[in-house]
């Protein structure tokens, strides 16, 4: 099937496929691919299914600060029961070998239909206000299919390894009819908890990336733009952020426009301090190949250790893998990169633990793949979605990092 065109900033709906709400939602973010949506092919990645139903955006964490528990892997998708929008949590003791089903988080304004997205997982590294080190977070976009939508960015706590979830605090919530999307944590270097998240509420800008923080997890302040285009078109937006151990900050992110080439190509940009980005209408950097090869769409990145540097290396994957002339790369939804520089310079393509089958290019396959490499970063767990006839489902490998 030919690869259809993807809207500025495609992202998963927040129901089940085939349910109304998720056609319409879909229908808004999608431009030119309801047929794939509608009858998406058979795709079935290599690997293991995580679950045997619906599991989007996949996050893992390596558990660091838990004590006798550390060394256990949690895993988290966005599911859905009827038209209820869950966090489902999964967790391995073995390496990634084998997943559990280990809790759920039930958000209210995400039943009954209201929707839920593209939620994230994160273990503090360190106290914050009351919060110990090794509490769990999970957050998500809740409210994208209610009638004059309010959407909100809520976070969730466990503090017993993911088991049982509690209502924390809200990041965000939209004084419009627009959309606030995709957060992600990280503690800056005085220690405070920062939200990144896609911004589609300032009527200047379609979207943009923006930071909130919190110095108790309770209450969030100093909401700023971290890229903000000057095009006011762009969509700036799906940033994930890891902390180098030189203490610099990189941030992946893709950025959706018009229509060409580049449109939702992945770029990245750093900071001294987690906090401040520099300049927001500065685009950032396009990670390449020697080659020229880039990624559109979805990217997630991590950071592994590497014997003999001590820097380690970061790893990068996006949705679809491009050459340099535009042409859709043969190895694309099967390749991450791999850079041993702080993400300057070339990247270097290895093959991916999990192969993805599917050619459209919809909020399913590879989309917004998960990354965890081991605790000596010799192996890549990878989380993966494709399809399984019309199912999007979550399936796990791990592969040697060469």
């Amino acid at each position: 099937m030919p690869l259809c065109p993807a809207r500025p900033s495609s992202r998963p709906p927040s129901r089940p496929p085939g349910r109304r709400g998720a056609l319409l939602a879909t229908l808004l973010t999608l431009v030119g691919c309801l047929l794939a949506l509608s009858v998406p092919p058979a795709g079935a990645a290599s690997g293991t299914p995580l679950r045997e139903g619906t599991g989007l955006y996949p996050r893992a964490v390596r558990l660091e600060h838990n004590g006798s528990a550390d060394g256990q892997i949690l895993a988290s998708v966005v599911a859905f029961d009827g038209n209820n929008g869950l966090g489902e949590i999964y967790r391995s003791t073995d390496g990634g070998a084998s997943f559990q089903h280990a809790g759920t988080v039930r958000d209210p304004e995400a039943a009954g239909g209201q929707g839920l997205c593209c939620a994230t997982l994160y273990e503090l590294p360190q106290a914050v206000g009351g919060l110990p080190g090794g509490t769990l977070l999970w957050a998500a976009s809740v409210g994208q299919d209610e009638t004059n939508r309010r959407m909100a960015l809520r976070v969730f706590a466990s503090r017993d390894l993911g088991t049982t979830w509690s209502y924390l605090s809200t990041v965000a919530t939209s004084p419009d009819e627009r959309g606030l999307w995709e957060p992600e944590f990280s503690v800056d270097a005085q220690g405070d908890l920062v939200c990144h998240y896609s911004d589609e509420t300032d009527g200047a800008h379609s979207q943009k990336l923006v930071a909130a923080r919190s110095t108790d997890g309770l209450t969030w302040s100093g909401h700023h733009d971290t890229v903000a285009s000057a095009l006011s078109s762009d969509r700036p937006g799906m940033a994930v952020v890891r902390r180098l151990p030189n203490g610099t900050y990189f941030m992946a992110y893709e950025i959706c426009a018009a229509a060409g080439q580049f449109s939702c190509v992945v770029h990245y940009r750093t900071s001294a301090d987690g906090w401040d980005w520099g300049d927001p209408a500065w685009l950032g950097i396009r990670p390449e190949t020697a080659d020229g090869k880039y990624f559109k769409h979805a990217p997630t990145v991590a950071w592994a250790p590497q014997a003999g540097n001590a820097q380690g290396r970061l790893l990068l994957v996006g949705q679809v893998m491009y050459n340099a002339d535009g042409s859709v790369a043969s190895a694309s939804r099967r390749t991450v990169w791999s850079n041993s520089t702080s993400g300057t310079g070339s990247w270097q393509e290895l093959a991916a633990p999990v192969a993805v089958q599917s050619a459209t290019v919809d909020y399913c396959p590879n989309y917004s793949s998960a990354l965890l490499p081991s605790a000596d970063g010799s192996r890549l767990l990878e989380i993966a979605t494709d399809y399984d006839g019309t199912v999007c489902k979550p399936y796990f490998a791990t592969g040697t990092l060469g």
